[in-house]
């Protein structure tokens, strides 16, 4: 996979503007777009850590569950088109080339100078209008009040993963200033999903989700199983295995005490290769495993230590 030429060339020139909070910028480029983001339903991901995993799961399950997904993370690993999925599919580097050609065209009848981020996030919404998705996973940038992707009025789901203390020197110095800002992004009408966080972040979330009165779940962690479970019955290959019950859900903790696996998987695809037409799990991944219990699909993911500065 490789991006065209002029893929690279009209990224660059944004990244002199650098990074800058706010949402002014965006709206203005969304409105030369006509304003596509109005056309596609999102579930919102934010956190300190985690949220790359989600947003795969998500659009995992999501499209072996028969959707048309769009997917928007950052950073890319390899390549900008990374970034910008359908299907689980990169953007063609032809069609993003031509996204970002016609875009420049518009903007040089304005005073614009929206960041490489800005720029990106916006031509994901219009991919993704233009590619008629029934929904769009979209992975916070920074902080989450004052992000670029924070632009629709209805998400269908808002998500924290985690809360931890990094990028201080933009989203403050505590963990009750990072959390004001992360959960900036929720929305009244939007249930807002959030992952365990610590006492200080916690706070501060509940006092946003009484402000909004949106509905609100806060997950319990995993807890470990005595006995295996009536499920395992089925799942000989598991049976060897830590089992765990989550949201009255019981699955095995395939990967349990195996953290050294690369960051490729962390950030990769979850495709056919690992989930078959059924949600089955084909082969297990390096990072997550998948299986079908009941109806849902299960899955287990290891995230590395929050960072702490």
């Amino acid at each position: 996979m490789e991006t065209a030429p002029k893929v690279g060339l009209c990224l660059e020139k944004y990244q002199r503007f650098g990074v800058h909070l706010g949402l002014e910028r965006v709206f203005a480029v969304l409105e030369l777009l006509g304003n596509p983001q109005r056309r596609v339903p999102i579930i919102h991901v934010a956190g300190t850590n985690g949220k790359g995993s989600v947003c795969a799961y998500l659009s995992s399950v999501l499209r072996v569950a028969g959707y048309r997904v769009g997917c928007y993370t950052s950073p890319h690993l390899v390549d900008w088109t990374e970034r910008i999925c359908l299907n689980q599919v990169p953007i063609p580097a032809a069609v993003l080339e031509k996204l970002l050609l016609d875009l420049e065209i518009s903007l040089q009848q304005t005073n614009l100078q929206p960041t490489q981020f800005e720029v990106l996030t916006a031509l994901a919404w219009q991919y993704f209008a233009q590619s008629e998705v029934d929904l769009a996973v979209i992975e916070v940038g920074l902080g989450g009040r004052l992000d670029a992707t924070n632009v629709c009025d209805r998400p269908l789901v808002s998500v924290i993963t985690s809360i931890s203390r990094e990028h201080w020197q933009r989203l403050g110095p505590t963990l009750a200033d990072i959390a004001t800002e992360k959960a900036g992004f929720a929305n009244p009408v939007a249930p807002f999903i959030i992952g365990p966080l610590p006492a200080a972040a916690a706070e501060v979330v509940q006092q946003k989700i009484t402000q909004l009165d949106c509905p609100a779940h806060w997950p319990q962690p995993a807890q470990p199983l005595q006995d295996l479970p009536v499920a395992a019955q089925a799942m000989p290959e598991y049976q060897s295995m830590s089992w765990v019950c989550a949201e009255g859900l019981s699955y095995p903790l395939a990967l349990q005490a195996r953290c050294s696996g690369s960051i490729l998987p962390w950030r990769s695809q979850l495709s056919s290769n690992y989930v078959n037409k059924d949600g089955l799990l084909r082969r297990k991944p390096s990072s997550k495993a998948w299986l079908k219990h009941d109806g849902p699909v299960a899955c287990n993911g290891w995230h590395g230590i929050s960072i702490l500065c």
